[in-house]
């Protein structure tokens, strides 16, 4: 029981590359989108259930979060027909992130993959990404999502130039 948490997200990174070699959009590429879904999901409620979670466990979820997202960057950015803006401002939110990645590295001599709300927030989004963007159309998804992402990537920021010590699980800089 103790490994089945990281088992998850193991099963997240593979089937991650694996939608590289899927036709995108694809009812076999949907079918293992949702499952990389369903593994993020189900891995930190199993290990804070079991309680079983840790310090590794949780950066392997965010390496494994990092990896399917830029994946569907990958797989999905040739086939959208997106606005100039929209690759400005998604620039700019990868380096904030950047920033942060590198300052808390530097600071903590460890991946600072926070665990905020906004990041969830993000992540919520950016998984329903293919959906929105099918009922919604690129430019009202992308300022939903951009915005969001860029909240989170400069709260993660600010906490990482702020904070003392390393904390993944810390929920806001609004919240104590």
């Amino acid at each position: 029981m103790k490994n089945i948490p990281n088992a998850l997200t193991a099963i997240r990174v593979i089937i991650s590359v694996i939608l590289l070699f899927v036709e995108p959009l694809s009812s076999l590429f949907f079918v293992l989108y949702i499952v990389c879904g369903a593994t993020d999901i189900l891995d930190g409620s199993i290990a804070r259930k079991t309680k079983n979670t840790s310090a590794i466990g949780a950066i392997f979820d965010s390496v494994a979060d990092f990896i399917f997202i830029m994946i569907m960057l990958f797989i999905m950015i040739p086939i959208i027909d997106m606005f100039f803006w929209i690759q400005l401002w998604l620039i700019s939110i990868s380096m904030i992130k950047a920033i942060s990645l590198l300052t808390g590295f530097i600071k903590y001599y460890s991946l600072a993959f926070l665990h905020t709300y906004m990041n969830k927030i993000t992540g919520v989004l950016l998984f329903a990404f293919p959906l929105l963007y099918y009922w919604f159309g690129i430019s009202i998804v992308a300022a939903l999502l951009c915005s969001f992402a860029s909240i989170a990537a400069v709260e993660e920021m600010v906490i990482n130039l702020t904070s003392n010590k390393l904390s993944y699980n810390i929920k806001s800089i609004f919240l104590k």
